[in-house]
């Protein structure tokens, strides 16, 4: 039993009363410098977007492949995911990609670079037809390729791109599946097939 005996006895009871200290009285708070993964997402879209409006194409080459004319070749090592190149050409609306892809018809000596997609439920094509120096347009198909195409919107604006979809080794040949499956297209182009 505690007996009480006046005020002074009372303030030494209250200075023996246990505290409540918190960690961080003692340690110095440390917060992390890591970056969030929205963040990083945030940082990586706009590389690409700096990437892309400044016709950067870093990693590649040309070659020629007997048989099968020029194609694009890692000059380095890409990581699944990576961005590698732009798709670039000319972003038409379904009804004047339609008159020009009748217009190439024309001419067998003339190619078609022409790819559509949907993009806020609307059709687009990039129509790469025209010889530039930009790769992407060499990007030769596979079935089995070790690229993808991925839609890349800058200020609303599409843009096609490609990127790895599996770990890529220098010298590897840069390949995607152009998605053609018509039987007139296989029957003049039997490379689809493959």
């Amino acid at each position: 039993m505690r007996i009480w005996r006046g005020k002074d006895n009372l303030k030494k009871t209250e200075n023996k009363a246990p505290q409540n200290r918190k960690v961080t009285d003692y340690y110095p708070i440390r917060r992390s410098n890591r970056k969030t993964k929205a963040e990083l997402k945030s940082e990586e879209h706009r590389h690409i977007d700096d990437l892309i409006k400044n016709g950067i194409e870093e990693g590649m080459q040309v070659k020629h492949i007997e048989g099968k004319g020029r194609g694009i070749f890692a000059d380095k090592d890409f990581k699944k995911g990576e961005f590698v190149v732009e798709y670039h050409g000319d972003l038409l609306e379904l009804e004047e990609a339609k008159k020009r892809e009748a217009e190439y018809a024309l001419d067998p000596q003339t190619g078609c670079y022409m790819y559509y997609f949907q993009y806020q439920a609307k059709t687009y094509c990039v129509d790469a037809t025209k010889e530039t120096s930009r790769l992407g347009r060499l990007i030769n198909h596979s079935k089995a390729g070790n690229c993808q195409t991925k839609l890349h919107p800058i200020d609303d604006t599409p843009h096609l791109i490609l990127v790895a979809s599996r770990d890529i080794k220098a010298e590897e040949e840069l390949l995607y599946d152009y998605g053609d499956r018509s039987k007139s297209s296989i029957i003049a182009h039997p490379w689809l097939k493959f």
